[in-house]
């Protein structure tokens, strides 16, 4: 009899039964005949994780394998595991700590995280840091952060904390150490397994974490010169830092955040990337060299952060399809650094069966489907339409000043704002659904010139709301046409 652990990880099963790779494919589990995510996703991946990821019953799962000569070590259900309490407290979890260990670890965290509000306490809390812990796991830290975001604490305090708390962590947490891992393996292999995976992809040319680390090589060397040697103007070049964090905040944290619900990162490390963004957009205005120290001392850290808990955090979740996704729409931001590499292996997901000659009859008149799109990207303006239940609907396919990645659709459009704007969105949308406002517009100035960014509610005949229309117009025309 040929036993299952569910468990275990995909890779360590198809080590051990080969046959399950194709049994898996026909499950749905297509990725399985990939190498590349086998040996990367897979490691960590187990089936009922993975089930749950494709939205795949597990009794089916169960059933197919039983036909092929399997059997099950371990219950077939969560039911056995969560009879007693007792068996709660003790299941353990991939790194083999038990829940209710797992629990006071955290709680602990949690008791040192607010210590640190009191920054003269760093090194005595660092020194119970090290009584109590020899390592510490980066989500173990993430998860003390939503707890304290949960019991009420602002994130705009949690964010404060961040750079504060990053030093009493540095070099202890489990990933600088080892990196995280999966299920069935040796506990070093756990270890390894998650920084391993970013360490696979940044060696893919042109995958989208190759390009994040090469701009942070870049970044780093330009800050590392400068903070040896403070000058009298920011290094040349460090405005690319940017585009960057730009890029991170529209297509990583909105990612982690609402489809594999890890918004602590998402939150904290999003408003400190706008803080650094803002800092280096204040020095370009009016320079002082220790406020150009204390922001690129920031970007350091940053950096930091990235490369050992963001980026191997996003390689253990994010599927091959979220990377495609990423690399495609990253196309659309400015080159930073002059990292512009092309991944060979990526495919661009195919529109679908569109029929372009299909008439939309409409009360002014009838469009084809490809005269209609046409209409809208010729439109001097950036489209954007928000549906009645706050999810993203569409977009016109022009440049965009104001990126809007195609993985955005299909999300809530408060997902797709950094914590600090998403209040006022949530305001005006509000206001459009009660009927107290049915129009906002707001003047920016950006680095290509000055735009109108104009919402409207669209309503019907009846006056419902039907969702909210974003515009975005570059006023450089007008402005020199009335000679402004």
């Amino acid at each position: 009899m040929k036993y299952i652990d569910l468990n275990k990880s995909v890779y360590d099963l198809v080590k051990e039964y080969p046959e399950l790779v194709d049994i898996m494919d026909e499950l749905g589990f297509s990725e399985i005949k990939k190498p590349v995510m086998l040996n990367s996703v897979g490691r960590f991946m187990t089936i009922p994780k993975g089930a749950k990821t494709k939205g795949i019953e597990m009794i089916d799962i169960i059933l197919a394998l039983k036909k092929n000569g399997f059997a099950f070590d371990k219950p077939d259900t969560d039911e056995a595991a969560s009879s007693t309490p007792a068996n709660n407290a003790l299941a353990k979890d991939e790194q083999g700590v038990t829940n209710d260990e797992r629990e006071k670890r955290k709680s602990l965290l949690k008791s040192y995280l607010q210590r640190l509000e009191d920054e003269a306490q760093l090194e005595e809390v660092r020194a119970d840091f090290v009584k109590n812990f020899e390592s510490v796991d980066a989500s173990e830290i993430m998860a003390a952060e939503e707890e304290l975001i949960k019991d009420g604490m602002p994130v705009e305090k949690i964010k404060k904390l961040c750079d504060v708390h990053s030093s009493l962590f540095h070099g202890m947490s489990v990933e600088e150490i080892h990196g995280v891992g999966a299920n069935g393996l040796s506990l070093e292999e756990k270890r390894a397994n998650k920084k391993q995976f970013a360490a696979n992809y940044k060696t893919i040319v042109g995958h989208p974490l190759s390009t994040f680390s090469k701009e942070n090589e870049c970044a780093s060397k330009l800050i590392e010169e400068f903070l040896s040697n403070p000058g009298e103007e920011l290094p040349k070049g460090i405005s690319d830092l940017s585009i960057h964090y730009a890029k991170k905040g529209d297509l990583l944290y909105p990612l982690l955040n609402k489809k594999y619900g890890m918004f602590g990162p998402s939150n904290v490390m999003w408003t400190v990337d706008d803080e650094i963004r803002d800092g280096l957009r204040d020095l370009r205005k009016s320079y002082d060299k220790d406020k150009a120290v204390e922001v690129l001392t920031r970007a350091k850290e940053m950096i930091y952060k990235e490369e050992n808990i963001l980026f191997p955090l996003c390689a253990a979740n994010f599927t091959e399809e979220d990377w495609h996704g990423i690399y495609f729409d990253s196309k659309d931001y400015d080159i930073a650094f002059g990292i512009d590499e092309t991944w060979d292996d990526a495919k661009k997901a195919e529109e679908g069966d569109l029929d372009m000659d299909f008439e939309i009859k409409m009360p002014g008149g009838v469009l084809k489907l490809k005269e209609l799109i046409a209409v809208l990207n010729t439109l001097p303006l950036e489209v954007t339409f928000v549906d009645a239940g706050d999810i993203n609907r569409f977009f016109n396919e022009v440049p965009k000043v104001f990126k809007r990645p195609s993985m955005a659709l299909g999300r809530d459009v408060f997902s797709c704002h950094p914590p600090k704007i998403e209040p006022m969105v949530r305001a005006i949308i509000g206001d459009f659904k009660s009927g107290a406002r049915d129009k906002v517009e707001v003047y920016m100035n950006k680095k290509e010139g000055d735009f109108l960014v104009s919402y409207f509610a669209v309503r019907d005949k009846n006056g419902t709301y039907l969702g909210t229309m974003e515009l975005v117009q570059n006023m450089e025309g007008i402005k020199k046409h009335l000679g402004l």
